[in-house]
């Protein structure tokens, strides 16, 4: 819980993309400021300024700690103010205990920082990012997008195919993230298109980035086309849309490979690079999400705090004598959740990374129940 013992004033900003609503609350309760702030660093700073001369230190709480809250948290860290962030679920809930049904800027405001002197164990601490972090989290969170349009494109192709040439999809649908098969589809979009090529030149396409399995695929593929006499209606069509997605997947694939180099360099050069790919099924990109999510894990005194903040520790039910047991926590950072699912699965399949499989297996199951994505059976 963060300690507001030594806080002079609250400051709430419900934060916005040109402008945010500031509003400042005193121990006592009373406001200090209720205004419309410009979402600029010289008018964020005179409003610090001024609370800190006439109140003393001064606490900046936002509701949005990345994208357009950064700027006020940067700021406000330069200044020597401390900074923590109400979860939007949380303000959500605590507004309720406010009167009236408005949703306003200015409301929000007040409830953000009402909620900084009332409720202090509701904020969340806000770690001062490095470059490193800063940087892998923007890098981290486009990989991610372009990892979802990647599976998009992936099933466009594969319906495509499906519908046009059932058996042709069943011989190239599990190659489609292999650059010689995009590179086929690239330039030949349809079973006519790849049956006039002929064997020689398909292999000639597809053998400098398919050496040992070229003369095999060719074979398979004009198999599967002469299961297949009649030409199914849209064929046409799909000849024009197979080249484009199959390049649109190539160029998507491309670009993660190279954030993939970025991504390793920024996660080596942190001081806790070795100790979480150390651990059993935490590879790049897993540990670059933990690191993001958890810092430098000073603000989580044992495991059982990392366990809680992640939503895998499992919270307990219990109402009179008919209601007693233990739950999966539906609560949690879901990002942080996730990377550790991602890491007990991935160690699932890597039992010589320095422990047994059947620990590795328990260490799944156990995971997976807390997160109430798989139960164990009784």
């Amino acid at each position: 819980m963060i300690d507001t013992g030594d806080i002079d004033v609250f400051l709430g900003l419900d934060v916005g993309k040109s402008e945010h609503h500031a509003t400042a609350v005193t121990p006592a309760s009373k406001k200090a400021f209720n205004k419309r702030l410009p979402n600029t660093e010289p008018k964020l700073r005179e409003l610090f300024a001024k609370l800190q001369a006439k109140h003393g230190t001064v606490l900046v709480v936002v509701d949005q700690p990345a994208s357009i809250g950064a700027l006020p948290l940067t700021v406000a860290r330069d200044m020597g103010c401390p900074v923590a962030y109400l979860p939007g679920l949380t303000m959500r809930r605590i507004a309720d205990l406010y009167p009236g049904e408005a949703k306003t800027d200015a409301k929000d405001a007040f409830i953000i920082a009402d909620a900084a002197r009332a409720m202090p164990h509701t904020l969340r601490a806000i770690d001062g990012q490095d470059e490193t972090i800063a940087e892998l989290e923007m890098i981290v969170g486009f990989d991610d997008d372009l990892a979802g349009e990647a599976t998009r494109v992936a099933n466009r192709l594969h319906g495509l195919l499906t519908q046009i040439h059932p058996s042709l999809e069943r011989v190239l649908g599990p190659w489609l993230q292999h650059p010689a098969v995009l590179a086929l589809l690239e330039r030949f979009g349809s079973p006519a298109q790849i049956r006039k090529a002929g064997r020689r030149r398909l292999v000639t396409l597809l053998r400098p980035k398919a050496p040992r399995m070229a003369e095999r695929l060719v074979e398979d593929i004009f198999a599967a086309l002469d299961e297949q006499t009649v030409t199914v209606p849209g064929t046409d069509a799909a000849t024009l849309i197979v080249p484009s997605l199959a390049g649109s997947r190539t160029a998507v694939l491309d670009q993660r490979k190279l954030l993939a180099g970025r991504i390793e360099e920024l996660l080596e050069a942190h001081p806790l690079s070795k100790v979480l790919t150390s651990m059993p099924g935490i590879g790049v990109r897993t540990g670059a999400w933990i690191l993001i999510e958890v810092g430098d894990g000073s603000t989580f005194p044992t495991a059982g705090h990392l366990a809680a903040y992640a939503g895998l520790a499992p919270a307990t039910r219990n109402s009179g004598s008919s209601i007693r047991g233990e739950q999966p926590s539906r609560r949690g950072n879901k990002q942080l959740k996730r990377a550790f699912f991602l890491s007990a699965f991935a160690a699932f399949y890597s039992p010589g990374q320095g422990c047994s499989a059947e620990a590795v297996s328990q260490s799944i199951l156990e995971r997976a129940d807390r997160t109430g994505v798989y139960q164990a059976p009784a």
